[in-house]
């Protein structure tokens, strides 16, 4: 049975044009929601952000793709654990839509269906959760302290589950001479000599695992 919305008299009277604003949100946000991918748990999600360091690292790396998350279902509704100003849960048609044009692609571990089992996704989000809160890392380094994207979700399958998902690689095997990461760097590191030979895990190198098959795209 369909319920149809019908305004209160008052409120179209004293302001249509804002009626008309909130039915076009109504309808904008009708439209994001049914157009969510279907994810599971463990599911990793990519898109460009348009953040000011996206420019840098896709640059850096030579990947379409600049952040990333892991798909954790909060009651009943998917979430994207992610590391941003801090590391947190972001329902996912906000997050979708925080991606430049809307795009994004969403991987799965070809062996989900029998590695993810009820055990395997509890000790994932058991693991996760210990990272809920921490720092974003401006700076890329591979401790606990501070966490960005990319390390996150590489750390919560590899203390979890065993499971390294893409290579890690050191510093200086990226494209460090685009202006765009010159600046950058100069921002985060000052007169500091770069740390050359540190870890690091780029949105690119678990992109590419052979481990991962995609499973929805837009």
């Amino acid at each position: 049975m369909k319920i149809a919305f019908r305004p209160p008299p008052w409120l179209v009277r004293a302001c249509p044009a804002s009626w008309l604003v909130f039915l076009a949100c109504l309808c904008i946000c009708g439209g994001a929601h049914a157009a969510l991918p279907a994810v599971q748990d463990g599911d990793i999600i990519f898109h460009a952000s348009r953040s000011a360091q996206s420019k840098a690292i896709q640059l850096a790396t030579g990947s379409r793709y600049s952040h990333m998350g892991i798909i954790l279902f909060r009651q009943g509704k998917p979430t994207v654990f992610e590391a941003v100003a801090t590391v947190k849960y972001t329902p996912l048609a906000e997050w979708i839509a925080r991606g430049a044009g809307g795009h994004y692609v969403v991987k799965r571990l070809k062996t989900a269906q029998q590695t993810l089992t009820p055990d395997a996704l509890a000790k994932l989000r058991q693991t996760a959760a210990a990272f809920a809160g921490k720092p974003y890392d401006l700076i890329f380094s591979w401790t606990d302290e501070r966490i960005y994207c990319s390390e996150l979700v590489w750390k919560i399958y590899d203390r979890a589950l065993g499971i390294q998902i893409g290579e890690q690689q050191r510093l200086r095997e990226f494209n460090l001479d685009a202006p765009a990461v010159k600046q950058k760097i100069r921002e985060r590191y000052g007169n500091r000599a770069l740390p050359l030979d540190a870890t690091v895990i780029a949105p690119q190198a678990m992109f590419a695992s052979p481990l991962l098959t995609v499973v929805a795209e837009q």
